[in-house]
């Protein structure tokens, strides 16, 4: 299980992210809300999860299949509708390549199938517990 750490100090609302393979990046809020916006906000970096996996996923089957793929776009934004507790994620994906018709659809598919796509799509529980100092 990929273990994320994250550590908040007396700076509103600059977080410090780390992977446990030693990758750090920085979030933060935006001004609106009293953050210094010195990173992705917290929303943006769950839609840049879905963007990166979709464009990586996308990359590893066309590479797989031998398909002229030149690049991956994506546009990802998420609408959240708190009065009815409901979130939308739009994506949209532009391949610029020569695929024909059928790559195109099966690439669409294959957009469906990544990862972060069935994480997101699926039923998430998630449990928490508060560490004992």
């Amino acid at each position: 299980m990929e273990k994320i750490t994250s550590t908040l100090k007396k700076k509103l609302y600059k977080t410090e992210i780390r992977s446990s393979s030693g990758n750090i990046l920085i979030s933060d809020e935006p001004e609106s809300v009293g953050g210094k916006n010195l990173g992705f906000s917290p929303t943006q970096l769950l839609a840049s999860s879905l963007a990166a996996c979709t464009s990586a996923t996308l990359r590893m089957y066309a590479d797989r299949k031998g398909w002229d793929l030149e690049e991956v776009k994506l546009e990802v934004s998420l609408e959240v509708n708190r009065e009815d507790n409901k979130t939308e994620i739009h994506r949209k994906i532009e391949l610029i390549g020569n695929l024909d018709q059928s790559q195109r659809d099966r690439m669409l598919a294959i957009a469906n199938a990544c990862p972060v796509h069935k994480i997101l799509s699926g039923t998430i529980a998630i449990k928490t517990d508060l560490k004992e100092n």
